[in-house]
């Protein structure tokens, strides 16, 4: 039935200038407003979009909502590290070293992947891979 319909994805934040700043300055996305809406809009490499909405009450999402492909992993967290961003760390089965990078090559567990929060306290992610 959608096969063929285009589709996109969206997640809430509680300041949406604060979110463009940080997707459009600190990630280096392209950004575009809906001011109509008051919304914003994402444009990934390959096409994807994702729509960011204001939300008075907005509760910060407990999974990951945008995954970013990287060639590098550390390259990545430290260029995002100098640009102030915090990584997140984690024990357990997805432990995260020093710089906040869960190694899952070396322990046959996925890829390298690290996650941070957004001003809004969404959590993003960068991975080393594909996807």
């Amino acid at each position: 039935m959608f096969k063929d319909t285009p589709a996109f994805s969206g997640f809430s934040v509680d300041d949406i200038a604060a979110a463009k700043t940080f997707y459009a300055e600190t990630l280096g996305v392209n950004v575009s407003d809906d001011n109509a809406m008051g919304m914003l809009n994402l444009h990934l490499k390959g096409g994807g979009e994702v729509m960011i909405y204001p939300k008075n009450n907005h509760v910060p999402a407990e999974y990951t909502v945008l995954n970013f492909a990287v060639e590098n992993i550390d390259e990545a967290v430290d260029g995002l590290s100098a640009k102030g961003v915090k990584f997140e760390h984690y024990d357990g089965q997805m432990k995260t070293d020093a710089k906040g990078v869960a190694r899952g090559k070396t322990t046959g567990m996925g890829p390298d992947i690290a996650w941070f929060k957004d001003p809004a306290g969404n959590i993003l992610a960068v991975l080393e891979g594909d996807k």
